[in-house]
């Protein structure tokens, strides 16, 4: 089988009085197997679009010129969007960009908060800033408002000339009102796939643009997701497909009543942002008919000061995923006197890394120790195509989970139904 660029263990998770019933987990792996040869059919027939985008070039090739244009004479590029549109990008720019890295200033502007966007268009030269509004359907409210009151801004400092220079939007083919501005104005349109949901959008223009804006290896992020793709596709049994193995992991344990949250438990910084996006994408896509998990998002060693206690001694009905990384030997280290001065013998001549290491091993350990099933994903380097993998990975373990329910892991009605009141509310209904 294809060689991943990440491990996953499940030894804590099905051993100790925290792990589900081995008859159960098994039944749930045999029960994927319709499921993964409905993934392998979608993939060879081109049904479901997301398989297939990490094999695109085409908008790849529409979307350089575009990012070229942008970063000319450009000192801050804003990205506007929300949920997908934006979490996406947002993970890559936290764990893939170079902090060395020359060029504009790449921001996100997701919540549409009245005050920080004020700020944020009053802080701005608007000569020199870009917008690139994102949104998959072209008609999100909160996106389509802050585009329209930094097109203004544009105008009013004398710049609606230039209007065209200052935009790119991504969406869906069509009329929507996005386009619309766009056509308006004259600024370049990317296409949004038609069938990938924004949650599962970000190896598409949705995040490959910002990527290439920030001088991210998007052509590496795609290889590293047909590799998790590749992964599904040439395994001869669901005990081998690592995507396969945590549905069923979560599935035996909410068969079992004990599954009201799943915790993902980065140890990088450059994992925080992507416990956002792995949140909106289990919580939208499971969170339906009364079922589902609630994700939460934790960050080591930070959180064994914060929820770890509700972690280990609460009521237990949780899944945790330790996300970690190298970490043993790296950063710098503790001077050996001064630390044995201080008593501190245990971290004398050792390097930051070892502390964190040796506390994500020692998480996950208190966990099984006291009936909290565990599984540990390391990403020895996090890099493009690592982290292309491991997005690719969740979004086919949240996909099979969704089968496993009986849920549609694509569509969000409760979402769509608080869009509509809140236009209902705006014209005063």
């Amino acid at each position: 089988m294809t060689q991943l660029p990440f491990t996953i263990s499940l030894d804590l998770a099905l051993s100790g009085k925290g792990a589900p019933a081995r008859a159960d987990y098994e039944a749930a792996l045999a029960a994927l197997a319709p499921h993964l040869a409905w993934l392998k059919e979608a993939h060879e027939n081109k049904t479901l679009e997301l398989l297939g985008v990490p094999a695109r070039t085409d908008d790849l090739d529409a979307a350089r010129p575009v990012a070229a244009k942008l970063l000319e004479n450009s000192s801050d590029i804003a990205v506007l969007g929300i949920g997908g549109s934006s979490l996406g990008g947002q993970a890559l720019k936290a764990a893939l960009e170079r902090h060395d890295r020359k060029g504009p200033r790449v921001t996100f502007h997701d919540n549409p908060d009245p005050y920080s966007w004020a700020e944020t268009l009053a802080r701005f030269d608007l000569k020199t800033a870009r917008f690139v509004a994102i949104s998959k359907s072209g008609g999100t409210a909160e996106t389509i408002l802050q585009a329209l009151t930094a097109a203004d801004a544009i105008d009013k400092a004398g710049g609606a000339q230039w209007l065209k220079d200052h935009f790119v939007v991504i969406s869906e083919p069509g009329d929507s009102p996005l386009r619309k501005f766009a056509a308006a104005i004259g600024c370049p349109a990317l296409d949004h796939p038609r069938d990938v949901g924004g949650r599962y959008s970000v190896l598409t223009m949705c995040g490959v643009l910002p990527a290439l804006l920030m001088e991210i290896d998007v052509a590496a992020l795609r290889a590293g997701a047909a590799e998790t793709i590749a992964h599904v596709l040439s395994g001869t049994s669901p005990q081998e497909i690592l995507p396969a193995q945590g549905a069923a992991l979560h599935f035996a344990l909410a068969k079992a009543g004990r599954l009201n949250e799943t915790v993902l438990m980065g140890y990088a910084d450059r994992f925080q942002v992507f416990n956002a996006w792995w949140r909106q994408l289990w919580a939208e896509s499971l969170g339906k008919d009364g079922k589902g998990s609630t994700p939460i998002g934790a960050l080591g060693p930070v959180d064994q000061h914060s929820q770890l206690q509700l972690f280990r001694d609460g009521p237990g009905n949780a899944l945790f995923t330790l996300l970690t990384t190298t970490m043993k030997g790296h950063g710098p280290v503790a001077p050996r006197a001064q630390a044995e001065a201080l008593g501190l013998d245990y971290l004398a001549g050792k390097p930051m890394g070892d502390l964190i290491a040796a506390e994500s091993r020692a998480t996950a350990e208190t966990l099984n120790r006291n009936g909290r099933p565990v599984r540990v994903i390391d990403l020895p380097l996090i890099d493009a195509r690592g982290i292309g993998a491991l997005m690719m990975h969740f979004m086919l373990e949240t996909i099979l989970m969704g089968k496993l329910m009986g849920v549609d892991p694509f569509d969000q009605p409760g979402v769509e139904e608080g869009k509509v009141l809140a236009r209902q509310y705006l014209g005063g209904g």
